[in-house]
């Protein structure tokens, strides 16, 4: 297994030396580039042309760092990430998620994974409703975060790579198709993620797709929204129940009454009483295809869960 790390803090450093009329290139280049077949497989172009205005620089934009915008005064959050014990940090969370499953006799068809660390936009709506820290690591072989670096998120950077390689590797099981995704195989995938996350770093470092949701929110709100739809499909139909309202809005959705990151939170809980009900392991579970989870879990959605489930 090859694991590199993208070291974003010496491309960061060298755009900021760069002349204006070069950064977008230079970033598209050395930052992006990188992570070619995901875009690719993502169908996000590369670069703009006569049939796409969005690309792959567009996308970066929404919650990074806009080339334009890499220069010196970006030397305080950048000095955060530059450090050689944060980046050893960060790649031992990798290794450390991805071995897991190795140790336990699980065949990863996927050799190649890269990984980096992006600076945050902290003009982003979206980036602000998550507290300054998400990832994408739903492509095997590539893994994303975006950071605004500070007390609240540096201390998460290990558990949110770790979330995302249980994504990498559970997509290298389960068949992902934007068209037939159904909403059940999302909220067992961000579950799985989470718990495997916590059970590596803590649950102190939960992130704030499940600790903003309050246990009165979950069982009287968020579980009744859920329970019928699970078997739904099409990402774009079903996202609104995953991410909730607010994020809806403003990536110019329709609204359906979920609060923030309800489907996450929902995942959560509802991994959480799958592995105690059958004993199963994270490991096994997150290669388990969501619908014997679900059939499993079906009281779940008729119980008062509580913090201590």
């Amino acid at each position: 297994m090859n694991i590199k790390a993208l070291r974003s803090d010496r491309i960061y450093q060298a755009i900021i030396n760069t002349s204006s009329e070069q950064k977008v290139e230079q970033y598209r280049t050395q930052m992006l580039l990188p992570f070619i077949k995901k875009w690719d497989i993502q169908q996000i172009p590369y670069r703009t042309d006569a049939f796409h205005s969005f690309d792959v620089i567009t996308l970066n934009n929404i919650m990074n760092i806009a080339p334009p915008d890499i220069t010196e005064t970006l030397y305080p959050l950048l000095k955060a990430i530059s450090s050689e014990q944060f980046w050893k940090d960060c790649d031992a969370a990798v290794h450390n998620s991805l071995n897991l499953f190795v140790q336990n006799q699980i065949h990863l068809n996927v050799t190649q994974y890269i990984y980096t660390v992006l600076l945050g936009d902290s003009n982003s709506s979206v980036l602000a409703i998550n507290e300054g820290i998400c990832g994408d690591g739903g492509i095997p072989g590539h893994i994303l975060v975006t950071l605004i670096p500070n007390e609240y998120t540096l201390p998460r950077i290990q558990s949110v790579l770790a979330h995302e390689c249980n994504h990498n590797v559970r997509y290298q099981f389960i068949p992902w198709n934007y068209e037939h995704i159904m909403l059940g195989e999302l909220i067992v995938s961000e579950g799985l993620a989470e718990n495997f996350a916590t059970g590596l770093y803590g649950e102190h470092l939960l992130g704030p797709w499940v600790s903003k949701t309050d246990m009165s929110t979950l069982n009287n709100q968020i579980k009744p929204l859920l329970e019928d739809k699970l078997d739904r499909s099409g990402f774009h139909q079903i996202s609104p129940y995953l991410y909730g309202d607010e994020i809806t809005k403003l990536q110019y959705g329709e609204p359906v009454g979920m609060p923030y990151a309800g489907g996450y939170a929902c995942g959560y809980y509802l991994i959480q009483y799958y592995l105690k009900k059958t004993g199963k392991s994270i490991i096994e579970a997150t290669i388990t295809p969501a619908e014997l989870i679900l059939a499993e879990t079906k009281e779940f959605w008729h119980e008062i869960t509580t913090i201590h489930d």
